[in-house]
């Protein structure tokens, strides 16, 4: 199982210097991958262009870009611009649905039909990635174009992937999932079954399973989950997390934070490479010397392979 950090993104005039020191770290640490989300604030492809072309060599993840409010053109166009600036093997592009009160109460998008907007927008957005013209007119979005852009190689997708419907599309045209607030046992027995199952009736290779989770090296576990409880409360509420978190019986995020002493944690983690997990990115929410603390213990779990 590899592992993967993530982006705490800066809100200063000098993000972009932050988050070059935050992927050099990463890089020298021994992580395989950075993962940054892309919601209100920076946009995720362009800064990943800026930061990650001052970083070499380590894989830079979009965890995800809403799909939604960009044309699939558009974003197929900006992917491979940005594959390109990064050089080969760097960019995977994460995409999804996200959530109906940011497309429709502040977007202003229909959020109706969801799986079916997917469907259509991964058959204009796969083939533009792979170098071919479209030429699509769906219900939910409609698209004739081909792009002149450069590509040295295929950009791999990863799809924010919940309802089996869209576990099932993962699994049969992406290259994996990418997964936040689902927890272990849900992760084993619902999430990997369904997107394998699916990827092998379609002929294709075992899928990536990206699961990312709160982590906190403590000595004071009670006091970690209030903090995740705290920090990360509204994903309890959205409705495909709060199904996540139903199926493996969370009262909310605070349950599926990774938090102890260091052998509770590695423990954990592994936990989740024997469930079937192919990268797991760790949400790095602690401060002080916690946070020091758990940066230690990934870095001995990364080296110790």
């Amino acid at each position: 199982m590899r592992i993967g950090t993530s982006v705490i993104e800066p809100g200063s005039p000098d993000a972009f210097a932050r988050m070059t020191e935050q992927l050099r770290r990463a890089a020298e640490d021994g992580f395989a991958s950075v993962w940054m989300s892309n919601i209100f604030g920076l946009e995720a492809l362009t800064a990943l262009a800026v930061a990650g072309s001052q970083v070499p060599g380590i894989e830079l993840g979009t965890a995800v870009i809403p799909t939604y409010p960009r044309h699939p053109a558009v974003l197929a166009q900006q992917a491979l611009t940005v594959a390109l600036a990064l050089g080969p093997g760097r960019l995977t592009l994460g995409i999804g649905l996200s959530h109906q009160i940011v497309i429709e109460s502040m977007y202003g998008y229909s959020f109706d039909k969801p799986a079916r907007h997917m469907r259509e927008y991964l058959s204009v957005l796969l083939p533009l990635l792979d170098g071919n013209p479209v030429s699509v007119d769906g219900s939910t979005l409609s698209a004739h174009i081909g792009l002149s852009t450069p590509r040295t190689e295929r950009v791999p997708v990863v799809l924010a992937a919940l309802a089996p419907q869209m576990l099932k599309l993962a699994g049969e045209q992406t290259d994996g999932t990418i997964l936040w607030m689902t927890g272990p046992a849900t992760v084993r027995d619902y999430v990997v079954p369904a997107i394998t199952a699916a990827a092998s009736a379609a002929g294709r290779d075992r899928p990536r399973i990206v699961c990312m989770l709160p982590v906190q090296v403590t000595d004071d576990p009670a006091a970690a989950r209030a903090a995740a409880a705290e920090e990360f409360a509204i994903y309890g509420q959205l409705p495909s997390y709060r199904a996540m978190l139903d199926k493996e019986g969370a009262a909310g995020p605070a349950d599926v934070a990774i938090v102890g002493a260091e052998d509770t944690v590695a423990a954990q983690i592994t936990a989740l490479a024997d469930g079937g997990v192919t990268d797991f990115v760790a949400i790095e929410y602690a401060r002080g010397e916690e946070r020091q603390r758990t940066r230690s213990l990934l870095k001995k779990i990364i080296a110790e392979g």
